[in-house]
């Protein structure tokens, strides 16, 4: 937690929490509002912890169907309405197991279509795995993501927290480091029939390592080819070749037909903009914490009043890829854990993130850990989380219903 609260202007808390049905207060927002989508719906195990995680349809004969199509159905409509209230540059990111992540899949591609999916992430949050049950011991869960409209979407899915500087092993006399890239396309599905533009000679004199796109004094002409020796073409045109000859450099290499020159790009570890690596679609515990981290984080705000929520870590992993003064939404807010990290996130880097965070007033479960603790129903869990972080981490909190 960081040692001082911090506070947006006023009027603009950073966390806003409505209690009630999902599928009542989702229509009430403006359409295109929110700019991206975090949450955790149930997940259709069958157990019932601080609230109820079981859908069952009564028409169906076999059990197991009858309960998959009762989950869709819950799952459509509000599937639908976080669509409408999507900005076309927003995205959706929603947790789920093994017991419906097939059937969300299809749903998502159904809602949000094919084309706007962006990726099935792997997501390791018991590393231990789980003991109890038949069968294997399962480490880990997924999040599906999908782009509202992929060509406008606003995630970059790349991060500063990702680069490694053991990745970048060269460094010039001043001391900064670098490492090198092949200039020509190693992906083969760039080639002189796809991208004709691409395949020009460039020269270069791997004595003094000088690239330009004209002929000079002790230089060779260098055309791109594959390890085989098939033609390839350039990452770079001319023009940016002509812009950036500093950072290429020609070197000798030895290759499957002997040695040979080739051209290289520079790629330096610090570069304007700053640095960012894209992320692989397995997040493992100790990159973004475990549901025991996510337990404890829990535990010293309000207490052991909910058994599986999300690490802060997640979801914040999930807002390094968009700007940091994103609306976000979480319509099964659960332990309330988006809210948290956004107020954490605002509170590390300055941002002006907020979430609007969402949660049922169905009544917490008898004799469980959240209603020993005086929370009846699972909208107090949510509020009590997110006040306890508007008083330790700072942002303030709206309450509405």
């Amino acid at each position: 937690m960081p040692d001082e609260r911090s506070d947006p202007p006023a009027g603009a808390a950073w966390n806003t929490f409505h209690a009630g049905d999902n599928l009542d207060v989702l229509p009430r927002l403006a359409p295109g509002s929110v700019d991206i989508v975090y949450t955790d719906p149930p997940y259709n195990t069958g157990n019932d912890f601080a609230y109820a995680d079981r859908f069952r349809d009564g028409s169906h004969a076999d059990p197991y169907a009858g309960r998959h199509a009762a989950w869709r159905a819950m799952m459509r409509p509000r599937l639908e309405a976080v669509r409408d209230v999507l900005a076309p540059h927003g995205a959706v990111f929603i947790s789920i197991d093994d017991n419906e992540a097939a059937h969300l899949r299809l749903l998502m591609d159904e809602v949000f279509g094919e084309a706007n999916f962006l990726a099935q992430i792997v997501v390791n949050l018991n590393p231990k795995g789980r003991q109890l049950g038949r069968g294997f011991a399962t480490s880990h869960e997924y999040v599906l993501a999908y782009a509202r409209h992929l060509p406008s979407c606003a995630v970059d899915g790349s991060t500063s927290g990702s680069v490694d500087e053991a990745d970048f092993p060269l460094s010039t006399d001043d001391g900064r480091r670098f490492r090198y890239l092949p200039l020509r396309n190693t992906n083969k599905k760039f080639n002189p029939l796809t991208a004709p533009t691409l395949h020009f000679a460039l020269y270069g004199d791997p004595e003094t390592g000088r690239v330009a796109t004209t002929e000079f004094a002790g230089s060779r002409a260098l055309t791109p080819v594959f390890g085989d020796g098939r033609p390839a073409v350039w990452r770079w045109s001319r023009p940016r070749v002509d812009e950036r000859p500093d950072d290429l450099v020609c070197r000798v290499i030895r290759g499957r037909t002997g040695e040979r020159a080739d051209i290289f790009q520079r790629d330096w570890l610090l570069r304007e903009g700053g640095r960012r690596k894209k992320l692989r679609t397995i997040w493992l515990a100790e990159e973004i914490g475990s549901t025991d981290t996510a337990v404890a984080e829990l535990k010293a705000l309000v207490g052991h009043v909910f058994e599986s929520p999300k690490p802060t870590g997640l979801v914040r992993r999930i807002l390094e890829t968009v700007p940091s003064d994103v609306v976000v939404l979480d319509p099964f807010a659960g332990s309330g854990t988006t809210g948290h990290a956004v107020a954490l996130a605002n509170a590390s880097d300055g941002g002006t993130r907020r979430c609007l965070s969402i949660n049922s007033t169905e009544p917490t479960r008898e004799g469980s850990n959240a209603q020993l603790a005086g929370l009846a129903t699972v909208a107090d869990i949510t509020r009590a989380r997110l006040a306890a972080v508007a008083e330790q981490v700072g942002g303030g909190l709206d309450v509405s219903g």
